[in-house]
Formats: C-alpha cells, structure tokens, sequence
C-alpha cells in the first residue's frame, strides 16, 4: 500500500500519515501520558515545514483543540498542497467540553473555522461525536447542515469522528468517510469492514492509544498494512517523534 492513498468517494488524496494538532493548541484536560509545553510559532513552523517537506499533507484539527485552527491559518504556507481535516459539534469552554449538533451551531462552526484557517474551502469536516453517534446522526440537523455546506463549495468531504460500532457503520453509510479507533486494543473491526465493502474512506484516531501504546513499531506495522484503513492520525510536537513515525510509516508503506 502506498504512502499516499485516494479517499474513496471523493477527490482527496491524503498521506498515510497524518499529523494531529491537538499539542499546538490545548493543553488542557488532555489524556497524554506525559505533560507538555505548547510550542512556540517557530516550533510549529518548522514542524509543519519538517512534515510537508517529508510528504505528509494530511492535518487534523477542530474548534475543541484551543487556539490550533488559528494557529495553523497564520502559520500554514502552500494551502494547496495540504488536506485539512477539522470538526463540528464539540466546543472546549473553561475547560470542559459541550455539545452541539443544531444547524445554527453547525453552519456557524463552519464559517468560524474558514474564518480561522485563513481559507476558502475545508477539505474535510467531521462530526465531532459526544458518544451518540446515532443519535446524533437520526435526530439533529448536523449532517443537513454539513450536506448544505459541501454543495455551497465550503467542504469537499464529510464524515464523523466516531465512538461506537453501530454509529461508525451508520455514519459510514451515510457520508464521505469515517474516522474511528484502531490500535492493538481497540480494533472497531466491523466499521472498517463495512467502510472496506462500501467503497468509503477510512480515517484512524487514537492509533497509538493516545501515547500509551506499548510497541510503536507493532503498532505502525497495525495500522498501515491493515487494508481498508487509509490514513492514521497522530499527534506530536517532537520533530524526532515526527521523523521516527515517518520512518516507520514509509518503512510499512513502501
């Protein structure tokens, strides 16, 4: 598999790996092992330069992560080369989350990240779960809303970051793509075989269980030679981190 890869269903092509931004932005009521400093603009800079020169194009963000969507729309450099992932439905406040899945708050989530991110367009947005997924999906207008939003040309592709099974195959069924968890404890098995038979793209979180992975070699070679799974998200703040995890995600990606 190599290590750039078409999403299915759209005109996205996104690295293998991808780099997630929560560390640039928050630093607040975070599941991190260790404790962290959010670095400074040049750090990030180099960061980003470091991962685009190295071929990752894939970045993840959302309106929970504190100041990460600003921060990337002052600091990002050639829009065109990268795909910006971001979310919908989770605001961090005084630090605790709230939820919101209306129209309202779903158009304005939109317009607000465009505003952020110093761009015209977001390549992906994902439903940011509060663990309802269905529920979500059934019964509020944020996936309305989104549709609305991607035929007016402001999204090029909609999915759903997901936590439970039967809302990651719903969620699958009914948008561009799914992002779910898979690592050696946690494998959402049967939405990635739905994903795999439906043609839709396939985004994973949480692939090194949030830093508490125990291999990470066992856990790249999990996550990039799974078939079905497109790209997987990890975080990091750590240039070495960030070249080691290249190393090993090209070494398993040809």
């Amino acid at each position: 598999m190599a290590f750039l890869r078409e999403l299915p269903g759209t005109t996205l092509t996104v690295s293998a790996l991808g780099l997630g931004t929560v560390k640039i932005g928050r630093d607040q009521g975070v599941k991190y092992p260790e404790s962290f400093t959010i670095p400074d603009d040049q750090e990030v800079l180099k960061l980003l330069a470091l991962a685009r020169e190295s071929g990752i194009n894939l970045l993840d963000t959302a309106p929970a992560y504190g100041s990460s969507e600003e921060r990337l729309g002052k600091l990002l450099t050639h829009r065109a080369d990268w795909v910006i992932a971001t979310k919908t439905g989770e605001e961090f406040e005084q630090g605790k989350s709230r939820f919101d899945f209306s129209a309202a708050h779903t158009r304005k989530s939109i317009e607000r990240s465009l505003k952020r991110l110093k761009t015209d367009y977001l390549d992906i947005v994902l439903i940011h779960s509060d663990g309802n997924d269905e529920d979500i999906l059934n019964n509020s207008d944020c996936v309305a809303s989104l549709k609305a939003c991607q035929e007016e040309g402001k999204i090029r592709a909609i999915g759903m970051s997901t936590k439970t099974i039967a809302g990651g195959i719903q969620a699958a069924s009914l948008l561009d793509l799914v992002m779910i968890t898979y690592n050696l404890e946690q494998r959402d098995q049967a939405v990635l075989d739905y994903a795999l038979e439906n043609n839709k793209g396939v985004l994973i979180k949480k692939g090194l269980m949030s830093g508490h992975a125990g291999s990470i070699k066992e856990s790249m070679a999990n996550l990039f030679t799974t078939k079905g799974i497109h790209a997987a998200i990890i975080g990091t703040i750590n240039p070495t981190h960030l070249a080691e995890n290249l190393k090993l995600a090209k070494e398993y990606t040809g």
